[in-house]
């Protein structure tokens, strides 16, 4: 993926789980990540982490990058098997989602909207996705607001082990409406 947006270029590369783990660290550790859950983890724990993913069939992360210089983390899974097993009735098509857009000193207007279309763009960019999947914290308004902005729609409030959720689901039909584009 490469999508030049208003705020630059944003590419995606495979995430390495030993390169990267440092950089990661910073990240999920940050209190501006704190609905990652993942503030009290340890080099080691996030290495681990992003190697069981890197090794799991159905879970994949990539590094996303602002004019080449990593800015973001995107995950995509396959619900039936990863995140929302049992939670409800899964499509063919769908696709579950995470991202987290690092931390930083120096804000640009615009930029976690960019993001998430990026990251939207690169998961819609396989025609067998037909609908994104997303669970994020019931609390995490800022989250909530960012997602409706393209298009994904609530169905209900579930129980994960880690957090009561929102699950919400954003077709390809409705990513383009959100989007401005003709269907």
């Amino acid at each position: 993926m490469s999508a030049p947006t208003g705020i630059g270029t944003l590419t995606v590369r495979a995430l390495d789980p030993l390169k990267d783990a440092e950089l990661l660290h910073s990240w999920v550790t940050h209190p501006k990540a704190s609905y990652w859950m993942m503030q009290d983890a340890k080099l080691q724990d996030v290495e681990r982490e992003y190697m069981r993913i890197s090794a799991h069939e159905y879970h994949h992360a990539y590094l996303g990058l602002h004019e080449g210089r990593p800015a973001f983390l995107m995950e995509s899974y396959d619900p039936r098997y990863v995140e929302l097993e049992g939670l409800y009735d899964p499509e063919p098509g769908d696709v579950g989602m995470h991202f987290l857009v690092a931390p930083t000193d120096r804000p640009i207007h615009g930029f976690t909207k960019a993001v998430i279309t990026a990251v939207m763009d690169e998961l819609f960019a396989d025609p067998r996705t037909r609908r994104v999947v997303v669970e994020p914290d019931v609390s995490n308004k800022a989250v909530h607001a960012l997602n409706e902005a393209v298009g994904f729609v609530p169905e209900r409030e579930i129980d994960k082990p880690e957090k009561r959720a929102l699950l919400s689901f954003c077709t390809r039909d409705q990513y383009l409406a959100a989007r401005g584009v003709a269907i």
